[in-house]
């Protein structure tokens, strides 16, 4: 077996397995035989359950950044938040195979501070992608805080997306619009280990760090 063969089969065991356990019980012997992947192979290329993590954002990235981007798929003529509509719609697509893995992992960030805290890292770094294929700057200081905002709100749609059961995802793109018209509030969002945990919301009336009133996390 080809080693990017073997490592695509051991991600896919990874996820097969988190749609029928909790992340906090899958160990690295498990996802080797479930692969059928040889346990001293599967240490080439990952080391860590913590890596699969990375490793399935990684390709959920790779996906949604092979349909297009600014270069070829992207209307830069568009508003900022409309082209950050489409890509993190079609994010959500590419996650469609993988809802139970995806709510498995929900419900165990839920628990744990430290795997949420890695989530939140991670989708940070995934974000940031999802911003540049977008044609959004995310740059500097200001890129990280529109980066983490758009890690907390798809975190947040992800929770209504696991429960709407309209095959069109009414509820689904209507929360992802209302979000982005007012992601201002996403900006500079602290990072409070409780609101980190839940996915939450910043506490009401809490001025975005570093945010002037009306600026968005999709503005250019």
């Amino acid at each position: 077996m080809a080693c990017e063969t073997q490592r695509e089969a051991s991600l896919r065991a990874f996820l097969d397995l988190l749609g029928q356990m909790p992340f906090e019980r899958i160990d690295l012997p498990q996802i080797a035989a479930h692969a059928g992947v040889a346990l001293s192979e599967m240490r080439a290329s990952y080391t860590s359950p913590d890596d699969f993590i990375d490793a399935f954002l990684r390709a959920t990235d790779r996906q949604v950044l092979a349909e297009g981007g600014p270069d070829d798929g992207i209307d830069l003529a568009e508003p900022a938040h409309e082209r950050l509509f489409e890509v993190l719609m079609r994010r959500l697509d590419a996650l469609e195979p993988h809802r139970a893995a995806v709510a498995s992992l929900l419900r165990s960030a839920r628990r744990d501070p430290r795997l949420a805290l890695k989530l939140l890292s991670a989708s940070t770094r995934s974000q940031r992608w999802m911003l540049a294929a977008a044609g959004i700057d995310a740059t500097g200081l200001r890129g990280d805080a529109k980066a983490r905002g758009l890690a907390f709100l798809f975190g947040r749609l992800l929770e209504i997306w696991l429960k709407d059961e309209d095959p069109g995802l009414s509820r689904t793109m209507a929360r992802l619009d209302e979000e982005l018209r007012q992601g201002a509030k996403l900006l500079g969002m602290a990072e409070n280990l409780m609101t980190i945990a839940r996915f939450g919301r910043p506490p009401r009336g809490a001025r975005p760090t570093g945010a002037s009133e009306g600026e968005a996390v999709a503005a250019d």
